[in-house]
């Protein structure tokens, strides 16, 4: 059976962190001309080193909504699961990335080696309380209750999204899973 390889403009693409949202939404973005914006962007103030400062709740809205109405198409990668609901009506495809724990965490310290340097994580670092109390927060996830990120949170989000919700299991690479997306949107 052929089928259609189009995907919608406005998706929305989301997980815990290190499930390879940001890789899916790049890649969407790269085949189908998606404007690419992810949440951390809006989340955070540029800080050196990054990710020390959240901007205000009203900020990120109103940057993301300038970000957005700027785009016939968009993909946006990352969670903004309660503070961004204002933005749900706007998503015409979900799609929810969900992986093992240990193979996520793995990929985590992988990116936080690569982005920082050991020296600068490892015991006595400049950054080693920052990446441990990040490590902790995205160990947590799995099995966290609804006052924090966690899977529980994100199900019941899920539960109240009027557009359809993909779920896939990440562990595979970025390409097979836009491929098994594209096959999943075309038999809808």
């Amino acid at each position: 059976m052929q089928t259609d390889r189009s995907l919608p403009d406005r998706i929305h693409v989301f997980g815990a962190s290190g499930a390879g949202t940001t890789n899916l939404g790049k890649l969407i973005s790269h085949k189908y001309g998606h404007r690419h914006l992810d949440t951390d962007d809006f989340y955070w103030l540029p800080t050196d080193p990054p990710f020390r400062e959240k901007r205000r709740p009203e900020q990120r809205l109103r940057l993301l909504d300038l970000a957005m109405g700027g785009s016939e198409k968009w993909v946006l990668s990352g969670s903004l699961v309660g503070w961004g609901d204002p933005l749900i009506p706007l998503f015409e495809l979900v799609v929810f990335l969900y992986l093992d724990p240990d193979v996520r965490l793995a990929r985590l310290r992988a990116r936080e080696l690569e982005r920082y340097g050991p020296d600068a994580i490892s015991v006595g670092g400049p950054l080693e309380e920052q990446h441990r109390a990040f490590m902790e927060w995205a160990a947590a996830y799995d099995t966290g209750g609804m006052e924090v990120r966690s899977r529980a949170l994100h199900e019941a989000w899920m539960a109240q999204i009027p557009c359809p919700v993909v779920r896939m299991e990440a562990r595979r690479s970025a390409d097979d899973l836009l491929r098994e997306l594209e096959e999943r949107v075309a038999t809808r």
